[in-house]
């Protein structure tokens, strides 16, 4: 990963944590609690791709896994962001452009509904009820809900913020704007001469140049040599 991506990621983690463990998590909502960190795992893996998104949703969910109220296993929720923040990155366009809101909100809710039952099934082959729910439905129901309604808050601001931040180099080198820029002559300049095509036809016009002289030159001589016989 870039250093960039790392300061971001690691900064908008950090906020999403307190912001869920100070705020959200205490406003007792019926059934689950709307998951910032998740948001923010979802929205940078439709950014970066699967590889970023799996290792930011690694390192989400192992602060969230050590931050207090904590009553689960260690390493628990860390799986569980990392598989859903790869899922995510496989949806990321090629372009790196989304065409409409709906493709995010759809990860968004399938992400919720996923992460919640990755957690209850890690939790059951692990042997960690500490964290169970006795209403699996309502949870599913209420995680989904809650986080698209936080979706459209959160989501859009912080792919514009984590697309700002990276610029991709194949675009840059293209020109930037449209990318439509001719490459044909890439190879002059990158190989090992430092030769443009504007130094080639300027060095073109001075040969050309050069040898329109030489000819005159040579034709007043004969003339001369002419006027002696």
């Amino acid at each position: 990963m870039r250093l960039n991506r790392i300061l971001l990621s690691t900064l908008l983690v950090l906020v999403a944590l307190l912001a869920q463990v100070c705020v959200l998590a205490r406003l007792n909502l019926p059934g689950a609690v709307p998951d910032l960190l998740l948001l923010v795992v979802l929205a940078l893996a439709l950014v970066y791709g699967h590889t970023s998104g799996a290792l930011i949703g690694f390192g989400a969910g192992l602060l969230a896994d050590f931050a207090p109220p904590a009553d689960h296993a260690a390493g628990r929720y860390a799986l569980v962001l990392c598989v859903i923040g790869y899922l995510a990155g496989l949806a990321k366009p090629e372009t790196g452009q989304l065409r409409s809101a709906t493709g995010p909100m759809l990860v968004v809710v399938a992400g919720a509904i996923g992460s919640a039952l990755l957690y209850a099934g890690v939790g059951s082959l692990v042997g960690d009820d500490a964290a169970g729910h006795p209403g699996l439905v309502k949870l599913l129901v209420t995680a989904a809900l809650y986080d698209l309604l936080l979706a459209p808050f959160t989501v859009p601001l912080i792919m514009a913020l984590a697309r700002r931040t990276d610029h991709d180099p194949v675009v840059d080198a293209s020109g930037g704007s449209g990318g439509g820029g001719d490459t044909s002559y890439g190879w002059i300049s990158s190989g090992g001469t430092s030769l443009r095509p504007g130094r080639l036809s300027k060095a073109a016009r001075i040969g050309t140049q050069k040898a329109g002289r030489v000819k005159g030159v040579k034709g007043v001589k004969s003339v001369k040599g002419v006027k002696r016989l």
